[in-house]
């Protein structure tokens, strides 16, 4: 395999700052470390991200989780090793990624459900970690990154 061309930005000038900047913003807020690669993950998975699918089940297994938890993201509604807080985020994460799969893209059900678990400023991290993981995702597949491959 090998990348259609480097990394959208490592080459324009200041956009690795700016992402890796947003990066860290997003991740205040309250949220648990855990809860953002989680979602990561699950938003890499459904937009095909290899980069990031291989990188965020690897922080979550450098950060002790279990096979089980890293391995059934894909398959959490079915699965029994997520919290109700973390279902809700990985809810939200599926929402936000799929905006054009429904009319109402993130429906008052979800948005209630999340606020049950989250207050406001937690919300606000977890939308914008979210979007962030989607750029990222988007950088990576578009140019055909390779997982493993050092930038």
């Amino acid at each position: 395999m090998k990348a259609r061309m480097g990394n959208p930005a490592m080459i324009v000038p200041g956009a690795m700052d700016a992402l890796l900047a947003l990066g860290k913003a997003s991740a205040k807020g309250g949220v648990p470390e855990t809860t953002h690669t989680l979602v990561h993950l699950r938003a890499s998975q459904i937009n095909g991200c290899s980069v990031c699918v291989d990188m965020h089940a690897r922080d979550l297994k450098k950060a002790g989780e279990s096979d089980e938890r890293v391995f059934a993201v894909g398959a959490w509604r079915e699965t029994p090793y997520y919290t109700d807080a973390e279902r809700a985020a990985l809810a939200l994460a599926e929402a936000v990624t799929r905006l054009s799969d429904r009319s109402d893209a993130v429906p008052d059900e979800l948005w209630d459900e999340v606020a049950d678990h989250y207050d406001e400023a937690q919300i606000a991290s977890l939308i914008m970690s979210i979007a962030t993981v989607n750029l990222w995702n988007r950088l990576n597949a578009a140019t055909r990154q390779v997982a493993g491959a050092a930038w």
